[in-house]
């Protein structure tokens, strides 16, 4: 079951195309990594979430939690490199992405992981995109946020303050540096009524 989604009165555009970049802000953290972030990014956000709602082969997982096996809180897809995205706008997103941070990242965004938050019970726990080349070296992860917002919390692995930042209706926020190593970020639960969100997080080769 997925609770209602309310759009956003300022998403009233005919809009489809992701704005320019120029308008992101950077902020620097602890130990090399930061974080940039641009609210609004994604026009027409509310319709995308919508048509990602019913066109996603959306699957729910379970993982083995010490001696038994859980469901994960939330529903998941993943496009590999090379498979299609689905919706031609995420090709586009991806695209400017591609196009922003060429020169910094120094490869491109090839895979699109998706996960629908369906209420406040879903959520993603504390960890870092470590999986592969994250777990190493200085890489960037893209997230896409359509739907209702919720808080992305993140703080250093080495113990330190919490930041937050609230996300949805096509905000964007992208981390780069060694924030996958040095730092973790989390969607908490909510014991509010939250309606439902839609990550997008671009990566590139071999960032899981």
């Amino acid at each position: 079951m997925t609770s209602a989604f309310q759009g956003s009165l300022l998403d009233l555009t005919d809009e489809t195309a992701p704005r320019p970049l120029d308008g992101m802000r950077r902020t620097r953290l602890a130990h090399g990594a930061w974080i940039d972030v641009l609210p609004g990014w994604m026009p027409g956000a509310d319709a995308l979430f919508e048509r990602l709602l019913t066109t996603v082969p959306w699957r729910a997982e379970s993982r083995r939690m010490y001696d038994r096996v859980v469901d994960v809180p939330r529903l998941l897809a993943f496009y590999k490199e090379g498979e299609t995205l689905p919706d031609p706008v995420l090709d586009e997103a991806r695209a400017a992405l591609n196009a922003h941070y060429a020169a910094e990242l120094g490869e491109p965004f090839v895979t699109a992981g998706l996960c629908l938050y369906r209420d406040g019970r879903d959520s993603v726990s504390w960890h870092g995109d470590r999986h592969g080349r994250g777990a190493t070296q200085d890489t960037m992860v893209a997230i896409l946020s359509v739907g209702e917002p919720r808080p992305l919390l993140l703080r250093p692995r080495s113990g330190g303050p919490t930041l937050r930042r609230e996300l949805g209706h096509g905000d964007l926020i992208v981390m780069g540096g060694s924030c996958q190593r040095t730092w973790e970020h989390a969607i908490p639960k909510s014991t509010r009524p939250a309606g439902p969100r839609i990550s997008i997080q671009f990566r590139p080769h071999n960032v899981r």
